[in-house]
């Protein structure tokens, strides 16, 4: 989070040096600017009374277009991290997301046949150094490249009495037009996939 924006949010390595999700704006190579939200890292066979304040820690992620899945490339247990992360997103019930995946510090790489490995499985992971700034450019490029895949280009008619999903559309999507008709407001632009059937029934 602090390569790609500039922040200056605490980094240490050791569990619970952050317990708050941290919100940044960070500008795409278009020009558009997005939100990246860093959450607490997951953590595998937590104990059952943390269970729940850790899950309330994550609850910006049920609010994400984009999932940035970052792993420690040069971590010993790295494959059971990245299983951790899986696990946890399916208990969150969001593995419906695009997801994009950065193979972090590769500047600090010893075995050379890692990264070509990971990429094999994951073959539009992202190698980068956020030390080093080494791949940042490619990483929001992926970003981007997956949140115009997962845009709907829609046209509803939200009746006046649902101002709440007109108010949706205007908050995650990205209205070209809008004007009122007779039987409501009519809204033309794009909208991640994960609210089409909020509006299935409003489709002109």
């Amino acid at each position: 989070l602090n390569a790609l924006s500039g922040a200056d949010v605490l980094v240490e390595n050791k569990l619970f040096a952050t317990l708050d999700p941290t919100t940044r704006r960070v500008q795409l190579p278009s020009g558009r600017e997005v939100l990246f939200s860093d959450t607490v890292g997951f953590i595998q066979k937590l104990p059952t009374q943390l269970v729940a304040a850790f899950r309330a820690t994550l609850e910006e992620i049920a609010e994400a277009d984009v999932i940035l899945h970052v792993l420690d490339v040069t971590h010993q247990h790295v494959e059971l991290q990245s299983e951790t992360v899986v696990d946890t997103l399916s208990d969150l019930d969001v593995l419906d997301r695009p997801v994009v995946m950065a193979l972090n510090k590769i500047d600090k790489v010893v075995d050379n046949d890692m990264v070509p490995r990971w990429l094999n499985e994951f073959p539009d992971a992202v190698p980068i150094s956020a030390k080093e700034q080494d791949g940042l450019d490619q990483l929001l490029e992926q970003v981007e490249k997956e949140l115009r895949a997962d845009l709907l280009y829609l046209t509803v008619q939200v009746p006046y009495n649902r101002g709440d999903l007109a108010a949706l559309f205007y908050e995650y999507g990205l209205v070209v037009e809008s004007s009122h008709a007779g039987e409501g407001t009519v809204i033309e632009g794009y909208l991640p996939r994960r609210w089409l059937e909020r509006f299935r029934a409003y489709l002109i």
